[in-house]
C-alpha cells in the first residue's frame, strides 16, 4: 500500500530511507491508463499503448516508482467499465510508492485554480497539481490539450516520448555506475 505523499515503502513494509541514488517517479492520468482499451487500428495509439504498458511493467520490476492520488482513483471509479475500473484502481493501489490523498484536497485544488489560469481544464490540472505535490518526475499522459501545458516543477510527456527519450536515460543510469 502506497504511503501519504512523501513516504514510500518496501515490499517487505520496511521503510526505506531517501538515498543518493534517484529512482525515477512517474504519475500516468486517467488517459494513459485508459489507453490499452482504445481502438489499437491507428498505429499512434497503439504504439502509445505499447509504451505505457512497458511502463506499467517497469514500474511492476520496480525499475521506477508509480506516483497516484485521490483524483486517479475518482476517476477511475467514474469509468462505465467497472471491471476494466477495477483493474486500474487494484494496480494503482498495489504499485503506488506514493499516493497524494484527499486530506491534500485544499492544497491541489489551490495549486490547480493557479494551473487553470492557462486554460487546463479543472480535472486535468488537479492531477498536475498531485503529480507536482507527490514530486513525481513525469506526468504521462495521452491528453494533448494536457501536453501544452509548461512548467519547471514537472514533465508532462506521452508514453512514446517517455519510452523514446526519456526510458533509455533512465535504463543506462545503472550500466555506467
Amino acid at each position: 500500500m502506497a504511503k501519504d505523499v512523501k513516504t514510500t515503502e518496501k515490499n517487505d513494509n520496511e521503510f526505506k530511507e531517501e538515498t543518493s541514488l534517484k529512482v525515477v517517479k512517474v504519475y500516468l492520468d486517467n488517459c494513459a491508463y485508459n489507453r490499452p482499451y482504445d481502438d489499437q487500428s491507428q498505429a499512434k495509439i497503439e504504439l502509445e499503448t505499447q509504451a505505457k504498458l512497458k511502463i506499467q511493467r517497469m514500474i511492476k520490476n520496480h525499475q521506477i516508482e508509480l506516483a497516484s492520488s485521490y483524483m486517479s482513483l475518482y476517476e477511475c471509479g467514474e469509468n462505465p467499465d467497472k471491471s476494466r475500473a477495477e483493474l486500474i484502481t487494484a494496480f494503482i493501489n498495489q504499485q503506488s510508492s506514493v499516493h497524494v490523498s484527499m486530506k491534500n484536497k485544499v492544497a491541489i485544488e489551490e495549486k490547480a485554480q493557479e494551473i487553470m489560469k492557462t486554460g487546463i481544464k479543472f480535472k486535468d490540472a488537479c492531477h498536475i497539481a498531485c503529480a507536482i505535490m507527490a514530486k513525481a518526475d513525469y506526468l504521462v499522459t495521452t491528453d494533448h490539450r494536457m501536453l501544452k501545458y509548461r512548467t519547471d516543477e514537472i514533465k508532462l510527456i506521452n508514453p512514446i516520448e517517455f519510452f523514446t527519450n526519456e526510458l533509455e536515460k533512465i535504463e543506462g543510469k545503472g550500466e555506467n555506475e
